[in-house]
């Protein structure tokens, strides 16, 4: 095996850990501010809700993410938590055009129907926040970013999905 080889397969288990790692605590906290969502939005116009609990779910996640799940070991700085927020931005509108869209498939959708969507549309955003978080954010020396890790981190996500 070929050093490139072999750096590929470093950087694919090591992105594969930081997967299971990424879903382990972002998804934890995505199913619990899915629950609030839901249960806020009883009190709150649904969108007013979703972008409180994106807001405090993005600042728990990426305090997770800075110390378990990229490998920094310590809290994330007002700088990781604005490019994450940048990356929850979007997927607050991936998730608001899904609920907008079940409202218009389905205007009397219920709270399951709702969940599923939802929980459907965190996931694919999450995904694409992954990348940016593992790619750009923590990564250890933006400068460099090497092709290395993007294959690696792309191929992953392929084959997860």
């Amino acid at each position: 095996m070929t050093s490139l080889q072999s750096d590929a397969r470093a950087a694919e288990r090591g992105a594969f850990a930081s997967l299971a790692r990424f879903t382990l605590l972002g998804g934890g906290v995505g199913v619990a501010a899915s629950v609030a969502v839901s249960l806020a939005a009883t009190l709150m116009p649904w969108m007013v809700a979703n972008a409180l609990i994106t807001v405090v779910s993005t600042v728990l996640g990426t305090e997770l993410h800075a110390r378990f799940t990229f490998g920094a070991g310590r809290r994330a700085g007002w700088h990781e938590h604005a490019q994450s927020a940048g990356s929850a931005a979007a997927a607050y509108l991936v998730t608001s055009a899904a609920m907008f869209a079940l409202d218009a498939a389905m205007p009397s959708a219920g709270m399951r129907w709702e969940q599923a969507v939802h929980l459907g549309a965190s996931g694919l955003a999450g995904l694409g926040r992954f990348l940016v978080l593992r790619l750009y954010v923590f990564a250890r020396d933006r400068t460099a970013l090497s092709a290395t890790d993007v294959l690696a981190s792309a191929r992953m996500l392929l084959a997860a999905c």
